[in-house]
């Protein structure tokens, strides 16, 4: 298939997208459309930490603490100094906290890149380390960025965090962001510098032989992937109109190595059907915790029993198909293309 046939079905593909959140904004409930919200968010996630971890190797746990400077940046700027006056109520804002004030797209790429900064700050010295050390490191940044975030309640308001922050990221947003992550990941792993982060993931011996600076393209990697993250933690904050500390724990990096996990490490298409999915299922699973009548036979709701099916469920995944749904493969127009060919025939 030529590249003009395919950039012109990419842009249908994109034309259908528009016309399907046309469609969701004026005809689903809001509970919809918070899970339609939620999986544009959770994509972009995955794609940060599988830029990371499942295209260049790397095995970081630090992504809730990227997520966590996006969102503050991001809250800090998008709400005015009357709100900030009324929130921080333990102690002041300091004065640039109190007075910053922009407009979303400003705020949540300054999230993205205050993100990348710290990327590039703890990067310099933690990816030296070996795969286990740098998850474990990883896993410590993003607990001293919380704790950080608890303890100094002139910028963050400390535990209380931010609420009533404004509710900009609607579904335009998000899915805009979301087909600009999956645009920019797809660019730099079509070019020379994605074959170099797959050939340190591969064999960084032989890479370091064939005269590639793995540290530099490694902490380049690292970079690109803080900037997604914060600004999918940028994002979120909108989504939720509140954020506090406790919100980015450590499971919060899990969920979304989850979905990296399940898709498959080293596939785009399979982080978007991962994120897709398990978003979905996160919420369809909830029946689970209410009450269940099967004839004259009640069982009572359980609380947090969705986690343990979905955690059986992930289970079975990994034991019958370890390398995820698509492993390292990706649905291209002339894999699809060839299905259909076969099909006819």
């Amino acid at each position: 298939m030529n590249r003009t046939t395919t950039i012109f079905l990419n842009f249908v593909m994109v034309g259908c997208l528009g016309l399907f959140l046309w469609w969701a904004e004026g005809s689903l409930d809001g509970y919809k459309i918070q899970i339609l919200n939620l999986i544009a968010v959770n994509i972009i996630l995955a794609l940060s930490l599988n830029l990371i971890y499942g295209f260049t190797g790397m095995f970081s746990l630090g992504h809730a603490g990227f997520m966590a400077i996006g969102a503050y940046v991001c809250s800090i700027l998008i709400m005015t100094p009357e709100q900030k006056t009324t929130l921080f109520i333990l102690q002041e804002a300091l004065p640039w906290v109190q007075n910053s004030h922009a407009p979303f797209l400003v705020a949540v790429i300054a999230g993205g890149l205050v993100a990348a900064l710290f990327g590039l700050v703890i990067g310099a010295p933690l990816l030296r380390l070996g795969d286990d050390y740098l998850g474990i490191a990883t896993l410590g940044f993003a607990e001293i960025v919380r704790v950080i975030a608890n303890n100094i309640p002139r910028v963050t308001n400390g535990a209380l965090g931010f609420k009533g922050i404004p509710d900009h990221a609607n579904l335009w947003w998000n899915y805009g962001w979301c087909l600009l992550t999956l645009y920019f990941v797809i660019r730099i792993l079509s070019s020379n510098t994605g074959n170099v982060f797959k050939a340190i993931r591969d064999d960084e011996t032989a890479a370091k032989a064939m005269g590639i600076n793995v540290f530099k393209i490694k902490l380049l990697s690292f970079i690109f992937g803080a900037f997604f993250a914060g600004v999918g933690g940028a994002l979120l904050a909108s989504l939720l109109t509140t954020i506090d500390p406790k919100m980015f724990l450590f499971t919060l990096t899990f969920n979304v190595l989850m979905i990296v996990v399940t898709g498959g490490l080293g596939s785009i298409t399979g982080s978007i059907l991962a994120g897709t999915g398990i978003t979905f299922m996160l919420e369809w699973l909830r029946f689970v915790e209410n009450p269940i009548t099967i004839g004259t036979w009640t069982m009572a709701g359980i609380p947090g029993m969705r986690m343990v099916v979905f955690s059986l469920m992930l289970i079975l995944i990994i034991l019958f198909r370890r390398e995820g749904i698509m492993g390292m493969r990706e649905i291209t127009w002339d894999g699809v293309a060839r299905f259909m060919k076969r099909g006819k025939a």
